[in-house]
């Protein structure tokens, strides 16, 4: 289903350059256009299950293939991936969301919160250890727990200070990113049922992020 797409940032990540991007701008054009119809057919089914999320249009979530190279030793100028952050105020919202990342070799359908504010991931805590046996339920349901995984090499030596070690869900405390994952080849990225997969995983993801919102809500006010 994103054949162009993964064809072209297959060649982007060996012609890395502002010259060969140029020479095959159309080829660009062409990728960015195929994701994000496809980013529009996974907001219309993420609403069917999730009513937060609001009238939004795929480039209110897709992310920009530029990068900012300026406090990087890395200065290739382009990302060899494209993203999208669904959420009701889109990629630039507060709240947790559903995540979708094509790359070659290295795609994945993610979600939850990514580099929370400190205050905010402190209240996301509090409830997760509050209500830690909604949030275990949530993540110990039998699909949830086969098809994602967390990133626990992103987490925290140690439970965060005002949190005890003893605590159910100790080893979630320390978790920096509230963000389960799941990878996809890119055979499953050209594949014809890529959508209907994609919103099946995040359905599953949906109890979360509604778990995880509580409280940002509560923060916003």
């Amino acid at each position: 289903m994103l054949k162009t797409t993964l064809n072209f940032l297959t060649n982007l990540k060996v012609n890395n350059n502002r010259d060969w991007f140029t020479e095959n701008k159309s080829e660009y054009i062409e990728a960015k256009s195929q994701f994000e119809a496809f980013v529009g057919k996974l907001i219309i089914g993420i609403k069917e299950f999730d009513s937060t999320i609001g009238s939004i249009e795929p480039k209110d979530c897709v992310f920009r293939i530029y990068r900012d190279v300026r406090f990087s030793h890395n200065k290739e100028p382009y990302k060899t991936n494209m993203g999208a952050y669904i959420t009701k105020a889109g990629r630039k919202g507060s709240y947790a969301g559903y995540y979708f990342h094509t790359e070659p070799e290295g795609s994945f359908v993610s979600g939850g919160i990514y580099m929370a504010p400190p205050a905010v991931m402190k209240e996301i805590r509090e409830d997760m250890d509050t209500y830690s046996d909604e949030f275990l339920a949530i993540v110990n349901e039998p699909k949830f727990a086969k098809t994602f995984s967390f990133f626990a090499d992103e987490s925290l030596k140690r439970v965060p200070q005002g949190f005890s070690k003893e605590s159910p869900v100790a080893e979630y405390l320390k978790l920096k990113h509230i963000s389960p994952h799941s990878p996809m080849s890119n055979e499953e990225m050209c594949s014809d049922n890529l959508l209907e997969r994609a919103l099946e995983m995040y359905k599953l993801m949906h109890p979360l992020i509604t778990f995880i919102n509580r409280p940002i809500a509560e923060l916003e006010g």
